[in-house]
């Protein structure tokens, strides 16, 4: 089996293309969870996290729908002509999508399959939005 590729993205901070839509990366499946599960960054505890912490996994995984979606993915990646690439995005991408993407190659490894993560916005500050747009949180504090 080839390997698959996992991406992890933030819809905020995606290129737009001319009708102002975010493009998101090229991928056989993309994943919106922005709808799908809340936002775990309304818990206090974990702001100043990112989905690559255990801490941020186990709060994504405990998201009502999380495990379902999961399970859906592994299940998807696992199909004999399967996938390739699968992106996972949400807001800013920090806390739902890249935690989601780091618990599906667990899943997946633990299935026995080869995978590469790509965490394209994990980096980068919270985006908080606000009716005037989209800001990061060190815009917002100037």
């Amino acid at each position: 089996m080839h390997p698959i590729r996992l991406i992890s993205f933030g819809y905020l901070h995606l290129p737009t293309s001319p009708d102002g839509s975010p493009v998101p990366p090229a991928a056989d499946r993309i994943e919106d969870v922005r709808d799908r599960l809340r936002d775990p960054a309304a818990a206090r505890d974990i702001l100043d996290l990112d989905g690559l912490s255990p801490r941020v996994q186990d709060v994504v995984l405990n998201t009502p729908g999380a495990r379902e979606l999961l399970a859906n993915l592994a299940d998807y990646a696992d199909l004999p002509a399967g996938p390739s690439r699968i992106a996972l995005g949400c807001a800013g991408g920090r806390h739902r999508a890249s935690g989601l993407t780091e618990l599906l190659a667990r899943e997946l490894r633990a299935r026995g399959r080869e995978v590469v993560v790509e965490h394209l916005h994990v980096h980068l500050p919270r985006v908080l939005k606000t009716p005037a747009g989209a800001r990061t949180e060190q815009e917002t504090a100037r």
